[in-house]
């Protein structure tokens, strides 16, 4: 019988991260290598990518490899693929973290400049990276594609709208992929809401306070998603695929 550690094992598989040097990334990471992942760190600055990939290494004594990567950019996806199966060999597990939230006064001020960068980053770029890992993962052990969207994404408003458009966007894709690449390829999306990281400091409360707005009182942890990325990356969710789970406190409990 299997047992639930077993289940949960990641040991011989590899695992691409973007957005992987810092918040949600760095904790998902960290939760892949202690699962025995190998794990590529990929975002925009490689020496943050490198220092994180340092400590994996130090401390779960993984194989940790850094790729400088723009989530916006179609020839970066191809190449982080192709740079991922040449250091590593494979390819199993793929989370597409990278995002960006951009501040705008009103709405009619946003840019085409920065709609155009927001799509891209958050929509874009995690279509071709995923359809690239998907195709490269159905015909072989298969894989697992996690996209990390935003709770937002059920309750868009105002203030952050070609975010949430692109995020919505990503719930979507992440159905459609499902039903792409099944049986091999499972394909499913994490949700959170407020979390306490470093693009929240603008609009969170000061550490300790509550957080009224949140049923559970406060925001979330990077730690508190890690798990389920690493449960959604293992063979513990095998029959699990074009989920849609919302780690949000409670926010969107009436959507």
């Amino acid at each position: 019988m299997t047992t639930f550690a077993q289940l949960h094992d990641l040991t011989g598989k590899v695992a691409v991260v973007t957005g992987g040097s810092r918040g949600i990334g760095r904790a998902i990471v960290q939760g892949l290598a202690e699962a025995g992942a190998d794990v590529v760190i990929a975002s925009r600055k490689l020496e943050a990518c490198e220092a994180v990939a340092e400590q994996v290494r130090a401390s779960t004594g993984r194989n940790a490899e850094a790729v400088a990567f723009h989530a916006g950019r179609w020839d970066d996806c191809d190449r982080l693929v192709a740079e991922t199966l040449a250091r590593l060999g494979r390819l199993d597990v793929l989370v597409n973290n990278a995002g960006m939230s951009p501040l705008y006064d009103r709405l009619d001020t946003v840019t085409e400049a920065l709609y155009d960068k927001t799509l891209a980053v958050n929509l874009k770029g995690p279509f071709r990276l995923a359809v690239l890992a998907a195709t490269h993962m159905a015909p072989r052990d298969g894989g697992s594609i996690i996209n990390i969207g935003t709770a937002g994404s059920l309750m868009a408003g105002p203030n952050q709208l070609p975010y949430v458009c692109a995020k919505a966007g990503l719930n979507a894709l992440t159905v459609s992929l499902a039903d792409a690449y099944a049986p091999t390829v499972r394909v499913n999306a994490i949700l959170p809401g407020p979390f306490r990281t470093d693009n929240s400091k603008a609009w969170a409360p000061p550490e300790g306070e509550e957080a009224p707005f949140v049923p559970m009182g406060r925001l979330g942890r990077p730690e508190e998603i890690a798990p389920l990325a690493v449960h959604l990356a293992s063979a513990a969710s095998s029959f699990t695929t074009g989920a849609i789970i919302r780690v949000d406190g409670g926010v969107t409990r009436k959507v």
